[in-house]
């Protein structure tokens, strides 16, 4: 499957095909994450968020009336696997757990030097966005999702007109380049 297309995957997999379904999860799979991680999540809870929604996805594989829309749906998924978590532990979500929200960004074979370099760009990054308002954390966190995911999906993940997403993305990016200059 070198030109993934969510119609051929989603009927494949439905047949069993396991490469299908392996090409489906590696394509979405940073949505996944960064919809579960948008909601400050620990690792270990935003793990069983995308387990969750995979189960869902096995259980509705025959149910997906536009699998163009697959990605907007595995959003929404994520988004209510989410809140339900946050509902059945009756808690508080934690706002300094930032380790993970890049995902597996593999880099074995970086030099040490550069790897910190990295990762405290990366920390420095991630506290001053923690100093923006919830949603706009919210937003940036899915909207830095790799593949970046269309304004569709990010609307039907943080569930928010399309139309409101691009003018709120620059506001929240202008209070970050604030706090990074500042």
């Amino acid at each position: 499957m070198t030109d993934f297309d969510p119609a051929t995957a989603l009927a494949a997999a439905a047949d069993g095909d396991q490469r299908a379904w392996n090409a489906i999860v590696m394509t979405y799979s940073g949505l996944v994450w960064s919809v579960a991680r948008s909601f400050r999540l620990s690792t270990a809870d935003a793990g069983d968020v995308v387990q969750g929604t995979w189960l869902r996805l096995v259980e509705h594989l025959h149910d997906i009336r536009d699998p163009d829309r697959l990605a907007g749906w595995l959003a929404t998924t994520a988004r209510r696997e989410s809140l339900n978590l946050i509902r059945r532990a009756g808690r508080d979500v934690p706002v300094d757990d930032v380790d993970g929200l890049g995902g597996p960004a593999a880099v074995a074979a970086a030099a040490v030097d550069e790897r910190l370099l990295r990762d405290e760009s990366q920390r420095a990054l991630w506290q001053a966005v923690s100093r923006l308002s919830h949603g706009c954390q919210r937003l940036l966190r899915v909207m830095f999702a790799d593949p970046a995911p269309s304004y569709e999906t990010v609307g039907a993940a943080l569930d928010i007109p399309i139309g409101s997403i691009g003018p709120t993305r620059a506001r929240c990016l202008a209070g970050l380049r604030s706090i990074l200059t500042g």
